[in-house]
This record gives structure tokens, sequence and C-alpha cells, in this order.
């Protein structure tokens, strides 16, 4: 079938064609750090990133020879969905992630950390122990462990294709926008490759001639690094097979000494346009250490394919976190040596010290919007276009009232009326014709109705769903739908009480559409309008939500949001004004938040009894009380 590219020229105040195009990317990991651990943090997270420029994320999907995402293949060969962690069981962290992301205009690129590493430190861990096989050896036969990581061999064929059954899970599941290996995707320490399946294919293609025993050989060693580079080169026809849109992304350790040790033919995957942007991993405590490796990579990586070259920055370790001096030193020598932007390692550096680095980097090197380099001058991911439900447009019939709850942005409305009709209908401005996902903001709440109505509306026809706004586990922002829709000002949403139940209450708040790009991947964006949503995320008063469930056993939720950057203390208290538990007292920039108390998170440990309880906030001068109820 034949391709049709839609291209619209969408005029308004900015040509991004002469707007400024540099790579500002960070990773996101779940070890030292919580940003993934729970929605609130990703909403937080995301909000930060945008304010100081970020463009592109990394965020981790594969660790210790897991998911992070509920998988069906690790399902079915391990009878392990995700990583053994609560924070991310009986939930998809990515998909949150990338809504959060997109809605403010950021890539997402999920970063297969572990690679070809199974383990760290526990013999390969439960993937050698299910196959055996997989795991590769040193000419002793014992399994290869190398800086603590224990191995498999990327040269198993076996090993190659649950890795890249992995990788193709995420882009089929998922509206991402490419997917990245790093020091040990595609890689193997030059110890290994001594295992039964490795040597049988070498005698097959040496004419029965064993492996030589110096892992060091020179022939050897090209041997294996060429069938990494065959197993790269057949992971990006792969990804490319799903689209020419998807980045093909490689952190990998520089090279030569990445060769040397591991492997990675780095300079081969530029030479050969293997990849499409390659960040070698510069990682140095001190700037003239920084000078050296930035050099030497740039000799032997960056000159022999510039435009897909860029640098990883180490801004955390441990305890240790980058000096602005020194991040400013490197940032400046980037760009005397035609460096066209970097990648931190990672998010945590940002946020240390009272987000020392990422104010530096908002406020000075990223103080102006950048595209995204290798997207042509183009816009691949517009931010959201978003619409609250007392802005204009919003078309209200019958009974509303507001509702101390946080919302999107301020508080939410809802109705109770079931005699009569009660809706309200959403226009918004669509900036091009395309797929658009839509999503509504939800605060569920044990008393909201199950059956809320929401009509979805295309140019030419419309689609009816049902929500249970009374779902816990749903709140933020869910999609209930994908439409195509020309630009213009269009009708798109309509939440009404047709199936209301008598005695609950219907909610409504923001909706929100974003470009689909599994849908619409050649609709070119080359202007958009710019907005103020950026804005809208900086609540405009306080607000302390009531907490929900209330009634509650065990555990109840509590939000609340803040217009100014402060001291946050939010504590609970008994009826006689003792403190029972102490749940926020640190420092947060202004935005919203919502956190989980557990009966038993007190003090001291202990489960409280039935009771009224009261909880308080505090920032600045602002203080808030509100009650509630723990019913055994």
């Amino acid at each position: 079938m034949k391709k049709i590219t839609f291209i619209f020229l969408i005029i308004f105040s900015i040509n991004s064609h002469s707007q400024l195009q540099q790579f500002r990317a960070t990773w996101l990991t779940n070890v030292d750090s919580y940003v993934l651990t729970t929605d609130a943090a990703i909403v937080e997270a995301m909000n930060y990133l945008s304010s100081i420029g970020i463009n592109v994320i990394f965020p981790v999907v594969y660790n210790k020879g897991y998911t992070l995402y509920p998988s069906q293949i690790m399902n079915n060969l391990f009878g392990a969905p995700t990583i053994p962690d609560p924070s991310f069981q009986n939930r998809d962290f990515l998909e949150r992630l990338i809504i959060e992301a997109h809605r403010v205009g950021i890539e997402v690129i999920p970063w297969f950390e572990y690679g070809f590493s199974s383990s760290y430190s526990q013999n390969g861990g439960h993937i050698v122990a299910r196959f055996p096989h997989w795991a590769t050896r040193n000419n002793q036969g014992q399994l290869v462990v190398k800086n603590g990581f224990d191995w498999l061999s990327g040269i198993n064929p076996d090993v190659q294709n649950f890795l890249i059954s992995l990788i193709m899970e995420v882009i089929d599941k998922y509206d991402v926008d490419g997917v990245q290996g790093d020091d040990r995707l595609p890689a193997m320490p030059v110890e290994g490759g001594y295992d039964s399946v490795t040597v049988a294919i070498y005698r097959s293609e040496n004419n029965g001639s064993n492996p030589p025993n110096n892992p060091g050989d020179p022939n050897w060693k090209r041997w294996r690094a060429n069938k990494l580079n065959s197993f790269f080169s057949r992971l990006r026809d792969s990804v490319k097979s799903r689209g020419q849109h998807y980045i093909l992304s490689s952190s990998p350790t520089p090279f030569p000494w990445g060769y040397d040790e591991y492997l990675q033919d780095s300079r081969t995957w530029a030479q050969n346009n293997i990849v499409d942007n390659i960040i070698p991993q510069l990682y140095r405590y001190d700037f003239p250490s920084y000078q050296t490796v930035l050099a030497q990579s740039l000799s032997q990586i960056r000159n022999v394919n510039p435009s897909i070259y860029f640098a990883g920055v180490l801004i955390k370790s441990g305890s240790w976190v980058i000096s602005s001096t020194m991040m400013s030193q490197i940032i400046n020598h980037n760009r005397a040596n035609n460096v066209n932007g970097e990648c931190t390692f990672f998010y945590e550096g940002l946020r240390a010290n009272n987000n020392e680095i990422g104010n530096l980097l908002g406020n000075n090197f990223y103080n102006q919007p950048a595209l995204v380099p290798y997207r042509n001058g183009n816009i691949w991911r517009p931010k959201a276009t978003i619409k609250n439900e007392n802005e204009s447009g919003v078309n209200i019939t019958g009974t509303w009232s507001n509702y101390p709850m946080p919302g999107f942005t301020g508080q939410v409305i809802r109705t109770n009326q079931t005699s009569g009709y009660a809706a309200i209908e959403y226009r918004l401005d669509v900036p091009f014709s395309a797929h658009f996902d839509v999503f509504a903001f939800l605060t569920p709440n044990t008393t909201w109705t199950q059956q809320a109505r929401y009509v979805i509306y295309s140019d030419n026809d419309s689609s009816v769903i049902t929500l249970d706004q009374s779902n816990l586990n749903r709140r933020g922002w869910q999609k209930i739908g994908t439409v195509y829709l020309t630009s213009g000002n269009k009708r798109v949403v309509k939440i009404d009480n047709t199936f209301l139940e008598q005695g609950r209450w219907l909610v409504a708040d923001a909706v929100m559409i974003m470009i689909n790009r599994k849908l619409s991947p050649n609709v070119i964006v080359t202007n958009v309008k710019e907005t103020n949503n950026s804005a809208e995320l900086i609540p405009k008063e306080f607000l302390l939500g009531q907490n929900y469930p209330n009634p509650f056993n065990p555990s109840t939720r509590i939000s609340w949001q803040s217009p100014i950057s402060g001291h946050h203390s939010l504590k609970v208290y008994d009826i006689l004004g003792n403190e029972v538990a102490t749940l926020v007292d640190e420092y947060k920039e202004a935005g919203k938040y919502e956190i989980e108390f557990k009966d038993v998170e007190t003090l001291h440990g202990v489960s409280l009894p039935s009771g009224v309880y009261f909880y308080q906030l505090k920032v600045g001068d602002y203080i808030e009380t509100k009650k509630m109820i723990l019913l055994r």
C-alpha cells in the first residue's frame, strides 16, 4: 500500500526551522532514585524537566534480568511479568511516564540497561538458572563475571532473540519514540565466548577449529565483535520495520577501551549508520579528565559521523554530585568542540542540592526551547492541547458545583443531578490534522459514579465509553479513546449524567489530546502555536484536598497543591492534638502532590485505633487542617 505523507505547515509566531536544535537528555533509573516509583513523582519530574528545557528522556525498562514494565514475554519464560519490586508491580509505570512526558513535549526512548548481562553477582540470576546454555564462559569454563556483572553470551542466537523480543514488545505495546542500548547492549566481556554455543558457531565458520585460548587474540576479538555488530544491524532492521521514525540509540563505553574490554565496536556503528544517535559515556570526576576523554572520543567516533554524536556526562554517582562550575565548563567545552548536546547521568543529579544543576541548565544553557536535532527541524512531539473545565469553549448544562479536590489545575466540578440532563462539553483548538489520543483527568473517590458516560467525537462520528470514576487505581490522565481530527476548533468530549446512579456524583475536570505517532507517523509538524500549558502546571492557589477514601481502612490518599516552592510539612494528629505521623517534611517545588497514608505508618510504627484524626499542611505562612476518619 502506498504511504501518504501529510504535511501541515501551521503558520504561527514561531518558525521551527529557525529554532535552535540541540540534544538535551537525561537518564531515569530505578536505582538510587524514586522518580519512577510513584505516579505523582513522575508527574512532578516531567513538569520540572520540561521547565528546564529537557527534550529527551531515557527511562530504564530492563534491569537485573527483569523488566520494569509488565511483560508477557517475561511472564511466559520465567513466570515473572516484572521486576520483584512492589513499586513496579500491579502498575505500568512506563505507560504513565509516556503520557506525562509527551504531554509536555518530551520524547521517550526506553533504555534496556542490563542488555546482555543477566544479573549482578548472583551466579547468573534467574535467567541462567532457567537457561544455563545462555551464559557466556571464559577459557576455564567459568561463568564470566566482570565488575560484578554476570554475563550472557551476546553471540548465542537464543539470547539475541530474547533481547530483540523484549525490545519489540516495548515498541509494539507503547507509543515510544525509540529504544536504547548502552555499555551492555550489545557487548560481551573480552574474556567470554568459550561457551558451547559460541564455540560451535565459531567451529562451523572456521573449518572446525576451536577459538584461540587467548581471549585477546586480535582475530578472535574481531570475530566476536563482528557477531555483535551483526546483531545490532539485525536489531536496527527489526526496529525500523515498525517505522523509520523509531530512534535506535546507543550509549557505549568510550572507544577503543570499550572494544578492547567489551567488544563494543562503536566506531563501526557510527560509520555504518547502525544507530541514529550515539552517546559515549564520557564519565569523569574532574574537568581535565573530561577534556581528555572527549578529545579521544571526538577523534574516534564523532569525526566519522558528526550529526549523530552527543556526550554522556556524569553528574551524580553515589554521594558525589558534579559542581555547577564543572558542569558549566563541560557544556562550554562541548559547544566549543561542536558537540550539539548531552545526556546527563542521571535525573537525581539534576535535583540534588535544591535542583542546583537542573536550575543551572534551565536558567542558562537550556533557557531557550530546542528541537531534537535528528528530527530534521520538525516537532516530533508537540505539547498536548489541554482544556480545563472552567475555560472558554466548555459548555455546561445542568447543576454543577466546585469541589475542593485538586484537579489538573484548580478544583474539580461535580453534579449529583439525576432528574433532568446534566452535561459538560469540551471544544478544543486542534492544531493540525492527525490521529489523536484523547484523555480525561480523573480524581477518583469512593462516592463518585461507577458509570460516567463519555462521548468522544471525531470529525464525522462519535463513540461512547463508560468509566468508573470511583476506581482508586485510575487517577490522573487516563486515555479514553483515539480519534482522527482535522485542524480547527472542534467538539471533542462530552460527559453527561445519562447513567448516573442515585446518591453518587459525576465529576468533571480537564481533557487533553495528544498526537498518536503509531497511527500518524508521517504527519509533519513544522510549527505549533505557543500555549501557556507550562504556566498552568503551577497552581495559582494553595489547596489541601479531602483525603480519599474517607472513612478509610487501612490506607487513604492525601493530595495538595502549592503555588510556591519551599519547605512542605504534612503531619497527622489525633483528636487530642498529639502528632501521630509525619508524612512530608522537606523542600518541594511549587506544584501538585499526593501521598498515601497507611494507619501503621506512625511515629511508633503501631496501628491506630478507630477514630477521628486531623492532617495539617504547612508551607511558608500557609496552614490548613482537615479531618479524616479511620474505621476498623
